[in-house]
């Protein structure tokens, strides 16, 4: 699925939710240009999966036709295949990192930044030997995640792991210099 079709998803959703938006909320709301929440509602409209009602004060609003909401149920059942994909590759990934980590007699790891990866590694690697025993991510100092509190750099110097992995996937090559410039041992790094 690609993102237009995505975008296109959440804006059918959120008319369906409040068909009396205007296209500069719509736009803050998903994060879209306003142009391209315009480009959407034409291209839908054109199409027939909505109406466009006339409000008084030069205000529209937007109703969702049957045609449209068997293209929302359609593009749903997409992006579902999607997600299911995504998650399987995900999985795949994660748990050959961990394989060779074991491999690696890396038991116990430090992850290096919090988010979504961060979140997905933790629960993946619970099917495995491996134990988390920190988070290091400077931005996040003293948030919650699974029951640790993130901390800063000071927590390399405490050497209770094995290894690092790197959850953030930003700039894992910048991050991996940063801890190698920290005095961690490269070979001691994971990244994804």
């Amino acid at each position: 699925m690609d993102k237009q079709n995505i975008d296109m998803l959440r804006l059918m959703g959120e008319i369906e939710q409040d068909g009396s938006s205007t296209q500069r909320e719509l736009s803050r709301r998903l994060n879209l240009s306003l142009g391209l929440v315009n480009t959407f509602i034409r291209k839908l409209v054109s199409k027939g999966y909505f109406r466009v009602k006339t409000m008084p004060k030069n205000r529209v609003r937007y109703f969702l036709t049957p045609e449209g909401l068997a293209r929302k149920s359609r593009l749903t059942v997409e992006y579902l295949r999607y997600s299911t994909m995504f998650y399987r590759d995900i999985k795949k990934l994660l748990m050959g990192k961990f394989k060779n980590m074991e491999q690696n007699r890396i038991r116990e790891v430090l992850f290096f930044g919090m988010g979504e990866v961060a979140e997905l590694a933790y629960l993946y690697m619970q099917l495995t030997s491996i134990t988390m025993v920190g988070i290091v991510d400077e931005r996040r100092c003293g948030h919650d995640f699974f029951g640790f509190r993130a901390e800063g750099l000071e927590r390399l110097k405490r050497k209770d792991w094995d290894g690092i992995l790197v959850t953030r996937l930003d700039d894992t090559a910048r991050d991996t210099q940063y801890l190698i410039e920290k005095g961690v041992d490269p070979a001691k790094i994971v990244t994804l």
